[in-house]
């Protein structure tokens, strides 16, 4: 027998997954290897320091979807502007809407802000509400045991793995967030500016009041006047911080800071958006200690 051939025998089956699921951010892969384990392969196709409603859809992604069994979204409308056209040119018939290996988490979760109307007048708003829901724990709970579910449906072989992943990611993300609200509960009531409303699910969890933003309008860059006016709200209110995120300029935040020296604070909103935050559970660790 070929030496080759004889080395490929003795490997353990558990180095190849049985299943490629591709996801469109980090936090989702996060969740999905926690349950998957060996059984299932994340091939991520937004990296965590990027503008999630922006992604070029490079040649590189389009491989990667074409190559996957299985897609998982965010959803709210939080891919539209890059998603749809990758998975076209994909061609791949298991990552299309309305396919058995196609999910979406937003149809699973109860949307903060939904608006009362639709009009460009008022911005880049999301007609379903605000689709950053991962950033409250409670909701990464229910969107491990959806996972969960999903994975079963795709690959019943392996479903008591997958019940014993989750179980496990359960009791651990439980004692997590007694921990983070511990953490919090000084916090509650606070007033703070953001760049853009990406965190109103983290406010929401640990009772955070956000005054303002420095978009005038979602997805709008700042105005000199709409500038003027927070700095006088800031002198009025008091808020405690401005919380930023990684991937818009500071410019206007520093700006802001220097005229009545309010701190930024830098809020990642995703995995590996900055060094250190390996998984979801580093992501609430980095959040809850940037605010003490």
């Amino acid at each position: 027998m070929h030496t080759l051939f004889k080395l490929l025998l003795l490997l353990p089956v558990a180095l190849v997954a049985d299943v490629k699921v591709a996801v469109s951010y980090p936090y989702i892969a996060s969740i999905t290897k926690e349950i998957g384990g060996d059984e299932v392969e994340t091939i991520v196709l937004a990296k965590g320091s990027w503008d999630p409603h922006f992604v070029v859809p490079r040649p590189s992604l389009i491989a990667k979807v074409r190559a996957a069994d299985a897609i998982i979204i965010n959803g709210g409308q939080l891919e539209i502007g890059w998603l749809p056209p990758l998975i076209k040119r994909a061609g791949n018939a298991k990552t299309v809407s309305g396919a058995s290996t196609y999910l979406d988490l937003s149809k699973y979760i109860e949307f903060l802000e939904r608006p009362n109307r639709l009009d460009r007048a008022d911005g880049d708003i999301h007609p379903q509400g605000n689709p950053h829901f991962h950033l409250d724990p409670k909701n990464v709970l229910k969107l491990s045991e959806v996972i969960k579910d999903f994975l079963i449906n795709i690959d019943i072989q392996n479903k008591i793995e997958y019940e014993k992943n989750h179980q496990n990611f359960t009791k651990k993300l439980k004692e997590k967030m007694q921990e983070w609200d511990a953490k919090m509960a000084d916090k509650k009531g606070l007033k703070v500016i953001q760049f853009h409303n990406n965190l109103a699910y983290f406010n929401h969890a640990y009772h955070l009041i956000n005054i303002a933003t420095i978009e005038p309008l979602p997805g709008i860059p700042p105005s000199s006047k709409h500038t003027i006016r927070l700095i006088k709200l800031i002198h009025e209110q008091k808020p405690y911080a401005i919380l930023h995120d990684v991937y818009h300029s500071k410019k206007t935040a520093e700006f802001i800071s220097s005229k009545t020296a309010i701190p930024i604070i830098e809020m990642p909103h995703d995995v590996e958006a900055k060094d250190g935050i390996v998984d979801i559970f580093t992501l609430f660790d980095y959040l809850t200690d940037a605010m003490r």
